[in-house]
């Protein structure tokens, strides 16, 4: 398994209830995981823990095998994608360049290689005409790719990223999509959350749907996310709509 979480269990305050409570999941090469759930249901605290930005107070974690690797180490086995957000004026080559650092010495500058690995991931989401663009005047799908190349760049086995397609149009969803179904093709093993459970479908993902800190249901996404589950976990109902006998939508009824 490229990622194993055995009982993770996780307070932002001694003697307050626990944010997670027993987490188990497991991500093996060339998957998806898709990680769904309310808001609040501990989604974005699991990222934080998986990327070492919060401590936890039970558990394992294991990536390629191994637990508590320093921050570097961490850094040359799992890439972290954010929500595209911020205002650098940094070029999008120096920006996924930053995806480097990892392979280079402190205080190095980064080599020819670097400079080809960050064209080629530019290349891989398709945005290489854009290297020499500021980051903040570029559409939000082109700020969001480019964070995907970052990553890419940092040559890692485990991509984790958090709501990918939130804010963007249906066609740079689809971009954004599209890439990540590549990636997975190629062997990399994703972790997305997302508040929209059709793109589980999208994805041929395996889904762990979340509430209150705890995984209420895991499985394939055809398997797992059908209409009661869906109406439980937000707690309203929700309909899953078929197109040629496979299920393609997730409508919340009115």
């Amino acid at each position: 398994m490229v990622l194993k979480v055995e009982g993770l269990i996780c307070r932002r305050m001694p003697g307050q209830p626990p944010v997670l409570a027993g987490i188990d999941l497991a991500l093996g090469a060339g998957e998806i995981l898709c990680l769904l759930g309310p808001n609040g249901s501990g989604k974005t605290t699991l990222l934080q823990c998986l990327i070492g930005a919060l401590s936890f107070e039970r558990g394992c974690v294991r990536i390629e095998g191994e637990t508590e690797a320093s921050s570097r180490r961490l850094a040359l086995q799992l890439a972290y994608v954010p929500q595209a957000a911020g205002d650098s004026a940094l070029a999008l080559l120096d920006v996924v360049l930053m995806g480097r650092t990892p392979h280079m010495p402190p205080l190095a500058l980064p080599s020819r290689e670097d400079e080809r690995l960050a064209y080629e991931a530019l290349a891989r989401v398709g945005i290489e005409r854009l290297a020499e663009h500021p980051f903040n005047r570029v559409s939000g799908g082109e700020r969001q790719l480019a964070l995907i190349a970052r990553a890419l760049a940092q040559r890692t086995r485990l991509l984790v990223m958090d709501e990918p397609t939130a804010s963007l149009d249906l066609g740079n969803q689809a971009r954004v999509l599209r890439t990540i179904r590549e990636l997975a093709a190629d062997g990399m093993s994703v972790l997305v959350t997302t508040h929209q459970p059709e793109h589980a479908f999208l994805l041929g993902a395996r889904v762990a749907a979340m509430t209150g800190g705890r995984i209420a249901a895991a499985g394939a996404a055809r398997e797992v996310l059908c209409a009661r589950t869906l109406s439980d976990l937000y707690a309203t109902p929700v309909d899953v709509v078929e197109h040629a006998g496979i299920p393609s939508a997730c409508v919340p009824r009115l």
